[in-house]
């Protein structure tokens, strides 16, 4: 036990004091942030653009419906500008709409012609005030009193589901379908790419030790198995340790880019309201927003946060022993990275399925589908961890966590096996006929 430790710890402290360790480990987090705040503000930016757009409005119902923006700015044709070529007109303006038909009684349909492509902002303007103009025309074909009214009244409707989950004791907690999926999903993705980084790492150490003739010297100190279950456990440290050092920075960096952020926008929206005398609207708005934060709090409260973390680390563990194992035995079978190809492809494919099963989990997270491949200890820790924000039966989660171990034990026992073997055998062209001799005549 104590020849494992060094090891252990050789592998821990080489890796931790790399340089790419510690740029990645402070990087990541800010790539991190950067992959949820730059979309969301990329989103936000308009088309600054000022454009002008002609409507040629044959039938004059609509062309008054056509609201002008700060950047998008409508301009009916008279009758002498509407004989001219589409084509003039096009170069002469950003873009010409044409209504030719009555589109209540006709298919709802117009063109827009132009010299160049069309942003989506101008099409999604065009057609939001359009349709919103069909709807009021086709009300007030049904001769209703106080319609105007009536219109504004439906179009304020607006459903606010409140979603309650209720346990065994009668307790009521909030909980919301997005941030389950959320949660499911960052966690099984989280544990696929961990997996896979740090698996693939157990195998190059494999190869370069092998390759370099390091091993024949470590061998004739310890035994294969140690060596094997020092160096998974090693960089298994390493995953964690960076894991919960991304945890701490990245929540770190996204608190400090949500403050600097959202604290310019506040004070420049309220200003911007104040100034319009819009204090009320301003004030309204710093409520709805208050409301939100209060209802996102009171969610991750009640996520059960605890039971997350702690079967995501169980999970994470569980899978990367098996995985690492599996991964060891190929570097311990092959003499350089070229051959890992026909080997590694097979070892992933069960997870890469995982993935797209998680996403069907969050339909179905207790069918079928869910259950057995959250049982399967190579899929179990990524199609699990979807799974448990919707509260999996406990008996489910005990019977995955046993299968999980108890396929450990097997995993390493025959990684051990294979790699008593491999690890000292070199310029021989392996194949699966060989992996499995290897296994079976080392226990003879």
């Amino acid at each position: 036990m104590n020849k494992i430790s060094l090891i252990i710890q050789r592998e821990y402290l080489t890796r931790v004091k790399k340089k790419s360790f510690i740029i990645m480990t402070f990087l990541s987090p800010v790539i991190f942030a950067a992959m949820m705040v730059v979309p969301a503000w990329l989103g936000s930016q308009e088309d600054t653009k000022h454009k002008v757009i002609a409507v040629d409005d044959i039938t004059g119902q609509y062309a008054s419906a056509l609201k002008s923006t700060k950047y998008i700015k409508y301009q009916a044709l008279d009758n002498q500008q509407s004989q001219k070529d589409k084509q003039a007109l096009a170069k002469q303006f950003d873009a010409l709409l044409v209504i030719e038909n009555d589109l209540l009684e006709n298919k709802p349909q117009v063109q827009i012609f132009s010299d160049g492509q069309i942003t989506m902002d101008v099409t999604d303007n065009i057609k939001y005030h359009l349709n919103k103009h069909l709807r009021e025309l086709k009300l007030k074909s049904y001769d209703i009193e106080g319609l105007d009214e009536k219109i504004k009244e439906i179009n304020n409707l607006k459903i606010n589901l409140k979603t309650i989950r209720l346990d065994e004791d009668g307790s009521e907690k909030q909980s919301s379908a997005e941030m389950a999926i959320f949660i499911g999903m960052a966690s099984a993705l989280l544990i696929y790419m961990i997996m896979i980084i740090y698996g693939t790492q157990v195998m190059r150490g494999v190869i370069e030790e092998k390759t370099n003739r390091i091993v024949e010297v470590m061998i004739s100190s310890v035994k294969p198995f140690q060596l094997m279950m020092g160096k998974i456990i090693g960089i298994g440290l390493v995953a964690l340790t960076q894991f919960f050092l991304w945890i701490v920075l990245t929540g770190g960096v996204m608190f400090a880019v949500q403050t600097i952020f959202t604290d310019a926008e506040t004070k420049a929206e309220i200003t911007q309201s104040m100034e319009k005398g819009q204090v009320a609207n301003a004030a309204e708005q710093s409520n709805e927003v208050a409301a939100t934060i209060e209802k996102v709090t009171s969610i991750i409260a009640d996520a059960n946060l605890p039971l997350i973390l702690g079967m995501f680390v169980f999970y994470f563990i569980g899978g990367y022993l098996i995985y690492s194992a599996l991964f060891a035995a190929i570097g311990s079978a092959i003499d350089n990275e070229t051959e890992t190809q026909q080997f590694v492809m097979p070892v992933l494919l069960p997870l890469i399925l995982s993935i797209y099963v998680a996403m069907a989990v969050f339909r179905n997270p207790h069918g079928d589908i869910a259950f057995w491949f959250s049982m399967i200890p190579l899929t179990s820790p990524v199609v699990m961890m979807s799974r448990i924000p919707y509260d999996v039966a406990p008996w489910e989660l005990i019977l995955s966590m046993t299968i999980l171990t108890a396929s450990f034990v097997f995993f390493t026992w025959f990684a051990a096996r294979v790699y008593r073997t491999g690890i000292l055998m070199y310029g021989k062209k392996v194949s699966y006929k060989e992996i499995w001799k290897w296994f079976i005549q080392a226990g003879k």
